[in-house]
């Protein structure tokens, strides 16, 4: 037998190395697996009437039943879920409440220049909003207004936040820190680190499962009906009288006005869909950190940690001490189908642990506890897009493209005011008057997200560098990162 290279024998000790980490790992989101789940409330038997249907129980259904009963106690809301509140992106994320309603302060200036300073006050707002209605229905989520630090692994990246802190200095947008590698390796330790550009207010780390499931209960106690296992089949005008009805497995349901927060899942206004397609991303969780090894690594901060490349990771301690860590890949199914058999990928898993270790060598020896995945409804825009149909008796948003904890809030003011029909300041904004390009058709779809894919990896392997293909997308208005 030949004797493989030293190199290669190393690189295959890691790989090992990596994958003896995974094997006590249980394929189910960390937040998701607890204890105090709540129990799963009955589904609708027969028909119902209301003044506001929600068609979901993830974070934008959840926001948009409980500030409805906020505005008009008096209001008759029923929301459904078609699995269990919670259960989806708003149970498998990251748990970073962002700020930012723009996906980061640079997309935002981007794309709406002339309101940058308005959808920055906005988000601000929106972020103490939600800490205020943590505190004041009891949602026991671990919220922490830690901050984050973008993180730059390779030289380029450091001029690159470089150019990011002076850009929001010359559109006067203060909070933010620009570190070098010694003040950012201070915060947490990585021999990777060499740069960070930090906000020290605009992020809150949170339980993002057990913020859903106390909106839940919030919700409940505000006295909105809320049926699980019913998934909203069919929208249709009601055959007499100014109503919508929605059709469910084992009944219908009339409203004078309803608000979609379906997301990734195909909307009951067919024309949307062509504005989102399901991108799968993957976490893995550590177990529970020692003493000595959270003193190995620093980060007493707790803040919410991410890399600035393309292909880029995502990173924060939980409240038991252990480190989530996800992102790299992202994986778009062909023809856009959400299904189950995506939600687990091993070779991702692997991939992220092997950059685990990269990052953190002096945890050698940590093992993984939860691994898994989840669709991120991903627009050309890659923040939320706003709309009504049927006359303005229907309302939705989407599109938050894997920064919706903070944004689906502002989202659930932004529906109400539309079926209100009231002119307010959200309303009047561009970004929520505008729409992003949809997608187009399969195979076109599959061999642009490909090509595209390829193209960001390659940047982030030839120093930032961006090929004559992600230039064009740049120029259109569609400048991906993963």
């Amino acid at each position: 037998m030949t004797e493989a290279p030293p190199a290669d024998r190393g690189d295959r000790a890691a790989t090992a190395r990596a994958a003896r980490s995974l094997a006590d790992a249980r394929p189910v989101s960390y937040w998701l697996d607890d204890p105090g789940r709540p129990a799963v409330r009955p589904a609708l038997a027969g028909d119902e009437r209301c003044d506001l249907l929600v068609v979901g129980g993830g974070y934008s259904g959840l926001w948009t039943a409980l500030i409805a009963k906020e505005r008009d106690p008096e209001w008759d809301v029923v929301l459904i879920e078609g699995r269990e509140a919670g259960w989806a992106a708003s149970g498998r994320n990251g748990g970073f409440c962002a700020a930012s309603l723009t996906h980061g302060l640079g997309n935002g200036i981007a794309r709406w220049p002339g309101e940058i300073h308005r959808l920055e006050e906005l988000g601000a707002r929106n972020l103490d909003a939600i800490e205020e209605a943590v505190g004041r229905y009891g949602i026991d989520c671990d919220f922490e207004r830690t901050g984050s630090i973008d993180i730059a692994t390779e030289p380029y990246q450091v001029e690159e936040l470089a150019q990011a802190y002076e850009e929001a200095r010359r559109y006067g947008i203060g909070g933010l820190e620009l570190l070098d590698g010694a003040a950012v390796r201070a915060e947490v330790d990585s021999p990777l680190f060499l740069g960070g550009l930090r906000d020290r207010n605009g992020t809150a780390m949170l339980h993002p499962a057990k913020l859903a499931w106390g909106l839940k209960r919030a919700c409940l106690e505000a006295g909105v009906r809320i049926y699980e296992n019913t998934p909203g089949l069919e929208l249709a005008p009601a055959r007499s009288g100014p109503r919508m009805a929605v059709r469910t497995p084992y009944g219908r349901i009339f409203a004078q006005h309803v608000a979609l927060g379906t997301n990734v899942f195909p909307s009951l206004v067919k024309r949307v869909r062509p504005y989102t397609v399901p991108v799968y991303d993957y976490a893995l969780t550590t177990e529970p950190l020692t003493d000595e090894q959270l003193a190995a690594i620093g980060w007493r901060g707790r803040q919410g940690l991410g890399d600035s490349a393309n292909q880029f990771h995502y990173f924060r301690l939980t409240a038991d001490h252990r480190i989530l860590w996800g992102g790299y890949d992202a994986i778009y199914p062909y023809g856009g189908r959400v299904s189950a058999e995506m939600d687990h990928r091993p070779e991702t898993y692997l991939r992220l642990a092997e950059h685990f270790f990269q990052y953190f060598p002096q945890l050698e020896g940590v093992r993984f506890s939860h691994a898994w995945g989840g669709a991120i409804d991903t627009c050309s825009r890659f923040s939320a897009f706003y709309g009504t149909a049927h006359g303005g008796r229907v309302a939705y948003a989407a599109g938050y493209t894997g920064l919706g904890v903070g944004a689906t809030r502002f989202g659930a003011e932004v529906m109400l005011d539309l079926l209100s029909g009231r002119r307010t300041e959200r309303t009047e904004l561009e970004m929520v008057r505008t729409k992003p390009l949809p997608f187009p058709p399969e195979p076109v779809a599959w061999a642009g997200i490909g090509i595209t894919k390829w193209s960001l990896a390659r940047a982030d392997a030839r120093g930032g560098r961006r090929n004559l293909w992600l230039r064009a997308m740049d120029r259109l208005g569609l400048g991906f990162d993963s």
